[in-house]
């Protein structure tokens, strides 16, 4: 439910707005604080229900007036605070132009304000509808769910999962154990516990064995009766007993008996298995629980001593097989229909329940190769079709998420399918949307990456690359929860896709953006953009085409000009040829991306006080920035790819009160110059915990009058991750060599992560980095280091867990594990000169090891001694 988020984060701005900005609010202020104080009676309400399906039409209709009239309330303020501060900024010039319109319009505006405190206070007085209608038809007891029809025959791909399985359940501890099988819907879990459960071998070995369905709502009493059936006849004193006397009663029965096996299918929560544990007695006769559950976590609670079984997709050749097997039966695959069927398997990735819903359209259709070419075309819409088997099944996962992850979940088809969606971008996108909520004592960054841990425990998003410190780098959600995505947001007006933009067709079905609060475009950009749209109240533009485009100069304010009241904009695709100085306008920006050939940010930056994300992306190798950064006192993250000269906060600001320019909001400043390394910058930034340099490093470690302006950098308590880049262009590389690094104590205390690119110092220098405790991870990129022998010396890099080494000229390194004692990550990369991993390191538990375009040598002699359990070679 995205209506929950959409209170929230416009009773966060509004609470912004009355602390920071009330200047320009003054005549409006108290109907402001109103409209708050109404608000938090919507959002509480949204919450209590975000859980239950709506499948009464007065509550939809309820819910649909309330996200209506937050969109509503939120437009009105946010215009009313932009024509505030666009008159703010005028001259005096402008401002007697003006003398007369704009008190006329900021009436006008308090008004519609006023308007709808009524609107707001009418409808939560007749919320009670709602409630009435949660209560229509819902039984006082909660009825035994039927299982899910399952086919046991012909099931394909399982044949090695179903071993490990096995294995599992007939060999290990005499006493109960709990094996559990997690993955995605639609995966397969129920069919693969089935399989087993049917095995000869599995009834030989357990002759009593029971299974029972769980589900999200269940009566326990329901349950703890299903599996006594299983065990023994029931008597009419079972069903007089209370679910407490039942467990009693199933333990002593099993208690009794055997060797057991019970099946719990469809498990959703901690809670339920600890509703039935008790009853399941340890009667050390090798008995199992086999227990399948969407949620990660819940198999985990139930056995913390053995990983869950994640289960598989299908192979292409094995969902090719499926889809014969359920589409022509056992006949064999005609030559013309092969190409059809792997275009469609191709699309299902490996997913089984939509390659059977699929196969079962087919059957219907027959073998004409027209139409399996035409399924082949739009399998997204013909899985929709049979959406009791697909949506549906996806919606349980959906309706079982906390209140504050659907909208996060929902975001993920924003991006196109089979994108590589970063996670840092994922996660500062979250938090500028306002889906992020503020936790005492954690910041909104490492709340966002729990929400995203949450997402994949319960097997809804998808890790797809990690980074060395096993943090995911990259992840994405199957297509079939995309298109889930797709269609949810279509329903709550959370999102609108522009795809296959044609003027003519796209105007014709889609007459206005009056009703999106957001937009993604992902091709087509220049032919869209050059439609003139218009969206007041989109918020969110997005656009992740996997081409750069160029917008020509006519078009650079088509996207300020049609959205003014946007709060996200990621155009990195999007190239501009000069800087989008209207941009300077759109003051509700949290998140901006820009790409161009930008050398300068412009003053009127300073104008934009929400911006909490600052990404510039320019061709040029430097950039100025003349805004005042220490205005934006919500700024998080500054990032630009060029040597960026950041000044520090004016002596003006600084006179008129103490730590006026302090921000300690901001976590991240990369990449800046050198010289803008002052200890005045590093003061106004105290909690810093990123940061890049780039330029002529030298001008970073001269010392002069006793100390130079590396020694700020110690003082940043909270930085963890550096980056070094010694770019010394126009001249070459050759020209820049750094003599000597400044002394261990002289870092920053809590470096986690240190990069170092060009500088091309002496391997003797290590010493000194071998001395930072803290250091975790250590890449040497490029020429970081010259000179064919490195001996480390011992006792250092206690904490190095990651070494990366780039291209170097190294021919010989001593190591073993008095110098690398806890390495577990060793890449090397272009090291073709280097003679062989030293023999040492075999002592090392190294379980990543990463070659790519490194010395044969390296292969055939060494790799076998090392202790990796991933090995891999370019």
């Amino acid at each position: 439910m995205a209506d929950g988020a959409a209170v929230g984060f416009l009773l966060e701005n509004l609470k912004q707005l009355l602390l920071y900005n009330a200047h320009l609010i003054l005549n409006v202020k108290s109907d402001v604080e109103s409209l708050y104080n109404d608000l938090q009676l919507f959002k509480a309400f949204l919450k209590d229900n975000a859980g239950r399906p709506h499948k009464h039409e007065t509550l939809k209709v309820l819910v649909n007036q309330i996200r209506n009239i937050v969109y509503e309330a939120e437009d009105y303020v946010d215009i009313y605070v932009s024509h505030a501060a666009v008159h703010k900024a005028r001259n005096h010039l402008e401002k007697a132009f003006s003398i007369f319109d704009h008190p006329t319009k900021l009436r006008n505006m308090a008004e519609d304000i006023k308007s709808m405190r009524a609107r707001v206070k009418d409808i939560y007085e007749n919320k009670r509808f709602g409630f009435e209608a949660l209560q229509v038809g819902q039984p006082s007891t909660i009825k035994e769910k039927k299982a899910p029809i399952v086919e046991e025959d012909n099931v394909v791909g399982f044949e090695d999962e179903a071993e490990i399985i096995t294995n599992l359940l007939t060999k290990g501890s005499e006493e109960l154990e709990v094996i559990s099988i997690v993955g995605m819907a639609g995966l397969g879990k129920t069919t693969l516990a089935k399989m087993i459960y049917r095995d000869p071998k599995i009834e030989y070995e357990f002759y009593n064995r029971a299974w029972v369905y769980v589900s999200q709502e269940y009566s326990r009493k329901e349950v703890l009766l299903s599996i006594l059936r299983q065990f023994t006849k029931p008597t009419t004193s079972m069903f007089d007993m209370n679910d407490v006397e039942l467990a009693e009663e199933l333990r002593k029965v099993l208690e009794k008996g055997g060797k057991y096996l019970i099946v719990m299918d469809d498990v959703w929560t901690n809670e339920a298995w600890d509703d039935f544990k008790n009853a399941f007695p340890s009667n050390k006769k090798n008995s199992r629980i086999l227990l399948t559950s969407r949620i990660d976590t819940v198999a985990m609670h139930a056995n913390p001593n053995i990983e869950p079984h994640n289960l598989r997709f299908l192979t292409s050749d094995e969902s090719l097989t499926l889809l014969q097997m359920k589409a022509l039966g056992s006949k064999a695959f005609p030559d013309e229909l092969r190409e059809h069927g792997l275009r469609i398997v191709k699309k299902c990735k490996g997913l089984p329940l939509a390659i059977v819903v699929i196969g079962g359209i087919l059957r219907e259709k027959g073998k004409e190769s027209h139409w399996w070419e035409k399924v082949a075309q739009s399998v997204d819409a013909y899985i929709t079709m049979d959406h009791e088997k697909t949506m549906d099944i996806i919606n349980l996962s959906f309706n079982h998420l906390p209140y504050h992850l659907k909208t996060c979940f929902l975001y993920f088809g924003m991006f196109p399918e089979d994108f590589p969606i970063p996670v840092w971008k994922l996660l500062l996108l979250w938090i500028a949307e306002g889906f992020i909520q503020q936790n005492e004592g954690m910041s909104l960054e490492d709340i966002a990456e729990e929400y995203l841990e949450d997402l994949i425990n319960r097997n809804l998003v998808m890790v797809g690359d990690r980074r060395s410190n096993g943090k995911v780098k990259t992840c994405q959600v199957h297509d079939m929860l995309h298109l889930f995505c797709k269609n949810q947001a279509s329903q709550e007006n959370f999102f609108h896709e522009v795809k296959q933009f044609n003027r003519g067709t796209y105007l014709s079905s889609n007459p206005n953006l009056e009703n999106y609060r957001r937009l993604c475009i992902h091709s087509y950009i220049s032919d869209y953009l050059s439609s003139k749209p218009s969206g007041l109240r989109v918020r969110s533009f997005l656009c992740f085409a996997h081409e750069e485009i160029t917008l020509q100069a006519e078009h650079i304010s088509s996207i300020p000009g049609a959205f003014k009241l946007l709060r996200v904009l990621d155009g990195k695709p999007i190239r501009f040829t000069r800087f989008p100085a209207d941009i300077t306008q759109l003051i509700h920006l949290r998140y901006i991306v820009l790409t161009g050939n930008f050398k300068i940010l412009p003053k009127d930056l300073s104008s934009l006080w929400n911006i909490q994300t600052l990404i510039v992306e320019t061709s040029s190798r430097t950039l100025e920035i003349k805004a005042d950064v220490w205005k934006m006192i919500q700024l998080r993250h500054l990032k630009t790819n060029a040597s960026t000269s950041l000044p520090g906060p004016l002596a003006k600001t600084r006179k008129t009160k103490e730590d006026s320019s302090r921000n300690g909001n901001l976590k991240t400043i990369s990449t800046i110059s050198p010289e803008s390394c002052t200890e005045d910058v590093f003061a106004a930034a105290p909690n810093l915990s990123k940061l890049g340099i780039r330029g002529q490093l030298a001008k970073l470690l001269d010392v002069k009058g006793g100390s130079s302006l590396f020694d700020s950098l110690g003082k940043l308590d909270y930085l963890e991750n550096l980056k070094l880049w010694n770019d010394v262009f126009p001249q070459p590389p050759s020209q820049g060599k750094i003599v000597r690094l400044p002394q261990s104590y002289k870092f920053p205390s809590k470096l986690k992560k240190l990069t170092i690119v060009e500088t091309m110092l002496d391997w003797k220098q290590m010493s000194t980095l071998g001395m930072l405790e803290s250091l975790e991870i250590l890449k040497l990129k490029d020429n970081a280091f010259k000179g064919d022998l490195w001996k480390p010396q011992d006792g250092g890099f206690r904490s190095l867990k990651v070494l990366h080494i780039g291209r170097t000229d190294l021919v010989y390194w001593e190591a073993s594990a008095r110098h690398f004692p806890g390495l577990r990550c060793l890449r090397l990369k272009h090291c073709s000169d280097l003679e062989a991993v030293p023999v040492g390191l075999a002592e090392v538990m190294i379980n990543d090891l990463h070659l790519f375009k490194s010395s044969k040598l390296l292969l055939n002699r060494q790799i076998i001694k090392l202790n990796n359990d991933v090995m891999d070679v370019e």
